[in-house]
């Protein structure tokens, strides 16, 4: 697998809950686009319609430079296309208070563009604080462990 882009924020600010794996409805410049990569998933969210389809908000992919139609719009909504079950699935977890779902990374499989979506929890202030200190610690120790 070949990560193309990947959503580091979402780590910072979320606590990742349960991961999926999925496809995503593109152009062809729009593949062409992320292969190069030219994707960015900063601030980008999951939401469901009345249909129970889901979609990728916010994703900005940048126009390929040799496409002849340039009418696409970087930031429109991009279909995720996984499994009945999984979409049920999910969609009761977003129901529930302070869970949502967002993009976490796209990454070439097999040929075809992927993307790993995660149900995830915002973090509280507190808690970003208590990451900071065990990652501080953390290096410390390899440093450590390194000049021994």
């Amino acid at each position: 697998m070949v990560t193309l882009a990947k959503n580091k924020k979402a780590f910072v600010d979320f606590e990742v809950l349960e991961t999926y794996e999925g496809g995503l409805q593109l152009a062809g410049p729009e593949v062409k686009s992320i292969r190069n990569g030219r994707a960015n998933l900063k601030g980008s969210f999951i939401d469901m319609d009345m249909a129970g389809e889901m979609w990728v908000n916010e994703m900005h992919v940048s126009p390929y430079a040799y496409a002849h139609d340039r009418a696409l719009d970087p930031t429109r909504k991009r279909k995720l296309i996984m499994h009945k079950k999984e979409i049920e699935k999910i969609n009761s977890a977003i129901t529930q208070k302070g869970v949502t779902c967002v993009p976490l990374e796209i990454y070439l499989k097999g040929g075809l563009v992927k993307i790993k979506i995660a149900l995830v929890r915002g973090k509280k202030k507190h808690d970003r604080r208590d990451d900071l200190k065990k990652r501080a610690q953390n290096l410390e120790v390899a440093r450590a462990l390194k000049h021994l």
